[in-house]
C-alpha cells in the first residue's frame, strides 16, 4: 500500500483532534450533569438537579440545531471554529500511527515496572485505583497532558497491566486497576526495597 499523502495525513490528524474534542466535551458535559446530584437528599429529589442540567443541555443542542437549519450560512463561521478547536485539542506532539516504531523490549519492561510501582503507591491500603486518578496524578507531574482515560487504558493494556471495568474505591465504581490483579514486584525491585 502506498504512503499516505500530506493531505491524507492532515485529514487523519484533524479527525483525531475532532475525536479528542468530542470526547472532552462529552466528559465535561457528563461531569456537569453529575455535579447536579445532591448528596443530602434521597430518591428522586437527589437527582432532580441532574435531570434539570440534562434538560438544559438537550434544549441547547436543539436550539443550536434549529438555528443552523434556519440560518445555514452560520456554518461558514462554525466549521472553521470547530476545526481550530479540534487542532487545539491535539496533544503537542502527535505521532503518526503508521510511522511509529515499536519500543524496545527493555524499554517496555522498564516502563511497565515503573508504572506498576506508581500504581502500587497510589493504591496504598485501598482495594485499587481508578484510571482517572492515575491519569490526574501523571498530569499533575507534567506527563500525559491532553490525554484521556481511554488513552491510559489502552497504554496499560499494551503493557499487559490488568484493567477492570468496575473497581470500587471510596464508594465510586469506575475503570481501574485492582490490588488483586497486580503482579508481584520483580525480584530486583524487591531486593531494592529490602535494602
Amino acid at each position: 500500500m502506498s504512503d499516505p499523502t500530506a493531505m491524507q495525513r492532515r485529514a487523519r490528524t484533524l479527525t483525531h483532534g475532532q475525536r479528542l474534542l468530542l470526547h472532552r466535551i462529552g466528559h465535561r458535559a457528563a461531569a456537569w450533569v453529575r455535579a447536579g446530584r445532591r448528596d443530602d437528599l434521597h430518591g428522586l429529589a437527589a437527582i432532580l438537579g441532574c435531570i434539570l442540567r440534562a434538560a438544559i443541555l438537550a434544549a441547547g443542542a436543539y436550539g443550536a440545531w434549529l438555528a443552523i437549519r434556519r440560518w445555514p450560512a452560520v456554518l461558514w463561521l462554525l466549521v472553521p471554529l470547530w476545526c481550530w478547536a479540534a487542532i487545539r485539542a491535539l496533544p503537542k506532539a502527535v505521532p503518526e500511527p503508521a510511522e511509529e516504531e515499536p519500543p524496545a523490549a527493555e524499554d517496555t519492561a522498564a516502563q511497565r515496572e515503573q508504572l506498576l510501582d506508581l500504581i502500587r503507591t497510589l493504591i496504598g491500603d485501598r482495594p485499587g485505583v481508578h484510571l482517572a486518578a492515575l491519569l490526574k496524578h501523571l498530569q499533575d507531574h507534567g506527563q500525559w497532558e491532553g490525554r484521556e482515560v481511554a488513552d491510559i487504558r489502552t497504554h496499560l493494556t499494551a503493557l499487559q497491566v490488568p484493567v477492570r471495568r468496575s473497581v470500587k474505591v471510596a464508594g465510586r465504581v469506575a475503570y481501574g486497576v485492582h490490588r488483586d490483579d497486580l503482579p508481584q514486584p520483580s525480584p530486583t525491585e524487591a531486593t531494592q526495597d529490602a535494602a
